[in-house]
């Protein structure tokens, strides 16, 4: 008789940790891009 693990958890946290780096990754692009405009703007305005 043999125990067999259910794959379906790891999985579901695979994925749950993929899309939650995936949205903080894009989230952090997002704001360096935001400060590199208001410093760009910043620049422009001397």
């Amino acid at each position: 008789m043999t125990e067999v693990l259910d794959p379906w958890p790891f999985v579901w946290a695979a994925y749950a940790l993929g899309a939650g780096g995936t949205l903080a990754l894009v989230g952090w692009c997002w704001q360096a891009m935001l400060r590199a405009e208001r410093r760009r703007d910043r620049l422009r305005e001397k």
